[in-house]
């Protein structure tokens, strides 16, 4: 069984990883979204509130779970029994920083390979980080993100849904 893991903070999950959960979920037997805690990026939801939004999001994808972690990449990748990760890129930016993480990761673990996913065009532009501040300045994040999304990330920021 070939197990692929997409890897990424998903706050919020937009309609470009969605695009990229769909297209990898076609490459292997499973696909495990790892859903990071990233303290970093100082998250506008919890944790578990962004595994219950990929959950919910990716439920009709047959071959899909969802699974939170705190540890390294690749050693979550080994806990998982993956053989592949998979990673979108939207632009030259993207690439210039997977190509170096591709490069670390194969250091620690050369039997698993890291695969490049194109976003679709039209979807190319969407950050998270983007959608964050669109909806926080009331712009509408609609284009970006499903309807039940939108209205949980409008919630969050008009101070309606406080962890």
């Amino acid at each position: 069984m070939r197990i692929g893991v997409y890897p990424g903070t998903f706050d919020p999950i937009t309609l470009g990883h969605m695009d990229i959960i769909r297209r990898g979920a076609r490459l292997v037997d499973k696909l495990i979204i790892g859903v990071a805690t990233n303290p970093s990026k100082s998250p506008m939801f919890t944790l578990d509130e962004r595994v219950g939004h990929v959950r919910r999001e990716t439920a009709e994808i047959g071959n899909v779970e969802v699974v939170s972690f705190d540890a390294l990449l690749m050693h979550f990748a080994e806990q998982q029994k993956a053989s592949v990760i998979v990673r979108g890129l939207r632009a030259v930016a993207d690439f210039e920083y997977e190509f170096q993480m591709a490069g670390m990761n194969q250091q620690l673990n050369d039997q698993i390979e890291t695969v490049f996913l194109m976003a679709d065009v039209a979807l190319q532009p969407i950050a998270s980080r983007l959608v964050k501040e669109i909806a926080s300045y009331g712009g509408t994040i609609d284009k970006f993100v499903s309807p039940a999304i939108a209205r949980e990330v409008g919630a969050r920021v008009s101070g309606k849904s406080r962890s």
